[in-house]
Formats: C-alpha cells, sequence, structure tokens
C-alpha cells in the first residue's frame, strides 16, 4: 500500500505540473544571497569573517535542500524523477553522509556509530530504504550538520585535514578548503532538488525573491515560449 500525496498538483495537457512559488518563511533558505555576510563592509576583513561567510553560505544551501523535503508524501519524496533515479530524499541523504565524512574523519573529529552506508559504495547512501523513514533522514542530517558546525567553530580556516579517498597527492587539505568544497557540493545538490520538486509538483525556488513573480497561467505561457524558440531553432538547423 502507497500513501497518497499531500496534494494532487495542476497539469498542464503536456503533464507539467502548474508552477507554485515557494512562500516566503522565517529559514535560512529565504535569505537571499546578499544577506548572508557581513564581509566587505569593514575596511579589514580577517579570518575569523571569511570563515563566518563561508559557513554562513553552506548553511544557507543546507536549509534550502532540506527545505525541498516539506509538503512532500513518503512516495513523492522517494519517486525517482531522472534516468539516473535522482530523488529528493537520496540527495538529502547522501549529502548527510558526504558532510558527515569531510567535517568528521577528515579532521580527526568522527561521528559517532555512523550507518554502514556511510562509507558504503554501492548506492545506498542515494536513496531512502523501506526501513527508513522522512523524519529518520532528516533527523540524520540534522546530525550531521551538529557534528559539521562543531568541528567548524572549533578549527580555524588553516587546521590540516587529509580526504583519505581523494587522490594520494592532493590529499592534504585544509579546513578552508573543505568549507569551499561543501558550500559548493551542497548548492549543487540543493539546485538538484530544486530542478526535481518542481516536476512532482510544481513548487519552486526558495522563497527568497529569486523567483519571478508570474502566475502559472504565465509559467506556462513563458515555456510555451521557449518551447516554440527551441523547435524553430531546431528546424533551422535542420535547414527547414
Amino acid at each position: 500500500m502507497t500513501d497518497s500525496p499531500a496534494s494532487t498538483p495542476a497539469v498542464d495537457d503536456s503533464g507539467v505540473p502548474a508552477v507554485r512559488r515557494a512562500p516566503a518563511s522565517p529559514t535560512l533558505a529565504a535569505v537571499g544571497g546578499s544577506r548572508l555576510s557581513d564581509e566587505g563592509r569593514a575596511p579589514v576583513t580577517d579570518q575569523a569573517q571569511v570563515k563566518a561567510t563561508l559557513h554562513r553560505y553552506l548553511q544557507k544551501h543546507r536549509a534550502a535542500l532540506v527545505g525541498k523535503l516539506d509538503g512532500l508524501a513518503e512516495r513523492q519524496a522517494r519517486w525517482p524523477v531522472t534516468p539516473t533515479g535522482t530523488n529528493v530524499l537520496g540527495v538529502v541523504k547522501h549529502v548527510a553522509s558526504v558532510q558527515l565524512l569531510y567535517f568528521g574523519s577528515v579532521f580527526d573529529r568522527p561521528f559517532p556509530d555512523p550507518p554502514a552506508w556511510v562509507t558504503a559504495e554501492d548506492g545506498t547512501d542515494m536513496y531512502a530504504s523501506l526501513d527508513e523513514t522522512t523524519a529518520d533522514v532528516i533527523a540524520f542530517h540534522d546530525a550531521s550538520a551538529a557534528h559539521a558546525d562543531a568541528t567548524i567553530e572549533a578549527l580555524d580556516l588553516d587546521a590540516r585535514g587529509v580526504v583519505p579517498w581523494w587522490p594520494e597527492d592532493v590529499r592534504e587539505v585544509t579546513l578552508h578548503r573543505i568549507l569551499v568544497h561543501m558550500a559548493y557540493e551542497t548548492a549543487r545538490h540543493a539546485g538538484h532538488a530544486d530542478i526535481v520538486r518542481e516536476m512532482l509538483d510544481g513548487l519552486a525556488g526558495d522563497g527568497d525573491g529569486n523567483l519571478a513573480d508570474r502566475t502559472a497561467d504565465e509559467w506556462r505561457d513563458w515555456r510555451d515560449h521557449l518551447a516554440d524558440i527551441a523547435e524553430r531553432a531546431g528546424l533551422r538547423t535542420s535547414g527547414l
């Protein structure tokens, strides 16, 4: 028996869900990038400001990623949307496991009793099993984030670490390098989750004002306009 979606999304004639803007919220996900840091306002930028900026961007993208699970039923959260099986819950689980390693064992600060699948290479970090619920994955993500935050708070930017799964000649890293790496990694996967969520039920954006303010009908017209351009560009390339 499968659960029912929280709501059945409206779709157009091509089966594409009607676009719904994510509402503004008090979470960090809804804070625009220009508001994430005070760096640059003072005449001198020190290491503490740089670390705070990188940490804030990481936290912003974490919140955006986990926020893509809001309102999804268990079936929707797991549903593979792409040919490679990308699903929102699996992306959150994967990022949580990667974060755990980069801010844990890399700096000799291992997470206590991590699940076996954290270091497995069989893809089990990319989906939630039947024994796991959405709440379980979110709880694991939150624990991973708390462990990562403790490492970031405890260490200086030039603190040294070793990434044993990287090529041997580039394994030595600093906290600064890993903060940049994980902010990028998390943002990239948050983008994946954003697109997957939009295809599931039309929910788009993070509520931070960066999505155009259009109605569902206006978004449909916009998509039709782009599809028309694509079709005509294809005909031109074919010499028709």
